[in-house]
């Protein structure tokens, strides 16, 4: 793992004059201007139009006059709401973490204050009054919303790579991010957090704000973001319409535009939860979603970064109502991959998921495009991948495997008069010519099985396989015989004057 520097972000600053703050108690904001990293509540009022209810952060003390503040243990509980605006102040000031060693005791002084105060709201010892409330959502997004530096692939021109490969960038400064999304996060879970107040500072756009911060590549922030969103959306009600939109959106930007983004994964977590809560019958909203949105996330190149997210998502959709299967199944079938091996077996994993919800109806409606697809699957000469330490299955033996599982082999069964007539052909290639003995072992076992289930419609396909076989010999004979008197004839009026190639 590497914790290289990050570029410096148009965002970036350790101006507390940039924080439009005021002085204690003051009504008038100050001389800066507001960076747009605050977060626009939607009870902020405008420039002199301020409320009596209004609030105007303070201005955090120069560097210099940083120093540690009482535990607010040792102070009088009518002081601590005081208190814990003062230690919000010293958090609001953005340290230089490239270099470790500069602002070593500023950076020791806000870590501290940060966990005082996460102990503060764990602790539930106090409940902090409104004012205080908007101020640490202020304070959290100064320090966390800011300009993501760029992704590693994006500096090189590579294509983005599984994060288990590949060293991930670590923010240098996580040992305060940490301590911020840790408040956060106590705040949002606590029994003491009014949502009817704290919707007011935990809006849309901080939420969006959030959202944009799944793209980090650092995994420790994006589990802290998956965490907190997943309570925000659990939390706040009137916020989960607007979340499934958001989330739409980044899809569809991955999806149609850009196909890189860190966070698609924790994503697809956050809405397999949601997912599963959804109640029946299922809202035309969420039928769409799946249609334009989960099936679709199978089209791009690293859907192998996600895909047990997605593979869950989409399994619990068709476990919800299973009339939806059709739906996926030929959503599948539409993206499936032609030349990449290792995307087909991963399909076929989830195929095997959903055929295990799928009723007989449903498979009845898809079941022929299916089944020429898992015949083309099952001649398959996809070669193991052995220069890596994972074992990776071939394409052919994937899809054999589909006949271990009792609910498709009844399926299968139900409708052999159809299925077995498509993929006897590929049954008998496999026998003949494939080179793999696993293959070829797991190929006679599927074809004994159907043989003893139904003895005469294996050998009527046998029969026509046969007479099919023929008259492709006879075929390839005449073909033979026309290309040889084409040749005679052509030597016979002058060979010397003939082109070889």
């Amino acid at each position: 793992m590497k914790g290289g520097h990050r570029k410096p972000s148009k965002l970036d600053s350790t101006d507390a004059s940039l924080y439009g703050f005021g002085p204690p108690g003051s009504r008038n904001p100050g001389s800066g201007p507001t960076p747009n990293v605050v977060v626009n509540h939607a009870s902020r009022v405008g420039p002199g139009a301020a409320g009596p209810n209004s609030v105007v952060p303070t201005v955090p003390p120069p560097m210099g006059a940083v120093e540690p503040l009482p535990l607010f243990r040792d102070v009088p509980i009518s002081e601590r709401q005081n208190l814990f605006m003062r230690k919000l102040q010293i958090c609001c000031f953005q340290l230089d973490f490239s270099d470790t060693l500069k602002s070593v005791r500023e950076k020791e002084i806000k870590r501290q204050t940060l966990l005082e105060l996460v102990d503060f709201i764990q602790s539930g010892s106090g409940k902090i009054t409104e004012m205080c409330q908007e101020e640490m959502i202020k304070m959290v997004g100064i320090n966390i919303f800011r300009g993501l530096p760029p992704a590693s692939h994006e500096n090189t021109g590579q294509e983005a790579t599984d994060p288990e490969e590949d060293e991930s960038y670590l923010e240098p400064s996580w040992p305060h991010l940490q301590l911020v999304y840790e408040l956060l996060l106590r705040y949002v879970v606590s029994s003491d957090t009014d949502t009817k107040v704290a919707k007011r500072y935990i809006d849309h756009s901080f939420v969006l704000k959030l959202l944009d911060l799944f793209d980090s590549e650092d995994p420790r922030e994006r589990e802290y973001l998956k965490t907190i969103l997943h309570r925000i959306y659990g939390k706040f009600m009137v916020h989960r319409p607007f979340i499934r939109k958001a989330i739409n959106n980044i899809f569809y930007r991955f999806i149609y535009e850009t196909q890189r983004h860190s966070g698609v994964g924790e994503l697809l977590e956050i809405l397999g939860s949601i997912i599963n809560g959804f109640a029946l019958p299922m809202k035309e909203e969420h039928k769409l979603f799946l249609v334009r949105a989960l099936i679709p996330l199978h089209k791009p190149k690293p859907v192998a970064m996600y895909h047990q997210q997605l593979s869950y998502c989409i399994t619990q959709f068709v476990e919800k109502d299973y009339k939806l299967a059709d739906t996926v199944i030929r959503g599948l079938l539409k993206y499936w991959p032609l030349t990449n091996c290792h995307k087909e077996v991963l399909f076929l994993g989830e195929l095997e998921e959903v055929l295990e919800a799928t009723q007989s109806a449903e498979f009845q409606q898809c079941m022929v495009p299916l089944f020429r697809q898992i015949a083309r699957c099952l001649n398959s000469s996809h070669f193991q991948d052995s220069s890596k330490d994972r074992f990776v299955l071939q394409v052919a033996e994937r899809g054999l495997f589909l006949w271990n599982n009792e609910h498709i082999v009844s399926l299968i069964s139900q409708n052999r008069q159809v299925v077995l007539p498509i993929i006897f052909e590929a049954l008998e290639r496999n026998i003949q010519s494939h080179w793999n003995q696993a293959v070829h072992g797991l190929t006679v076992n599927v074809r004994k099985m159907f043989m003893e289930v139904d003895a005469e419609l294996f050998d009527e396909c046998e029969r026509q396989f046969s007479e099919k076989e023929a008259r492709a010999s006879e075929v390839e004979e005449q073909r033979e015989m026309t290309w040889k008197k084409l040749a005679d004839v052509a030597a016979e009026r002058g060979g010397d004057n003939m082109v070889t190639v």
